[in-house]
């Protein structure tokens, strides 16, 4: 058990996000590669800049891996944070799995974040 936990604190912190500006500047993209799990979920909420992003924002998962619920209720929070400031926010490049989870927990999370 205590192997576990300590795997999955070491493993938290694996999770990468880069974010460019299209050439226009009226959109930004965030790559995020990694494990996404409840350990890593807070991480991943501080790697956006809400104010100071343009009214589109795409957030591309192709390399990263949705493990459980808490990240489909991070990124829930990452919308909904973006929506408050009327921004558009688009999640792309789920793998099967992935987006069979986002779909079925996503909205339906209360209180997530």
């Amino acid at each position: 058990l205590v192997a576990c936990v300590l795997f999955a604190r070491r493993v938290a912190h694996l999770v990468e996000v880069t974010s460019v500006s299209d050439p226009d500047g009226d959109t930004r993209v965030y790559s995020v590669h990694g494990a996404l799990f409840f350990a890593s979920s807070n991480d991943l909420y501080t790697q956006f800049d809400y104010a100071g992003d343009p009214e589109n924002v795409v957030i591309d998962l192709s390399g990263a891996h949705v493990w459980d619920a808490s990240t489909v209720a991070a990124l829930d929070a990452i919308t909904h944070k973006y929506a408050t400031r009327g921004k558009q926010v688009e999640v792309i490049g789920l793998n099967g799995h992935s987006a069979s989870r986002y779909e079925r927990h996503s909205g339906q999370l209360a209180g997530a974040h």
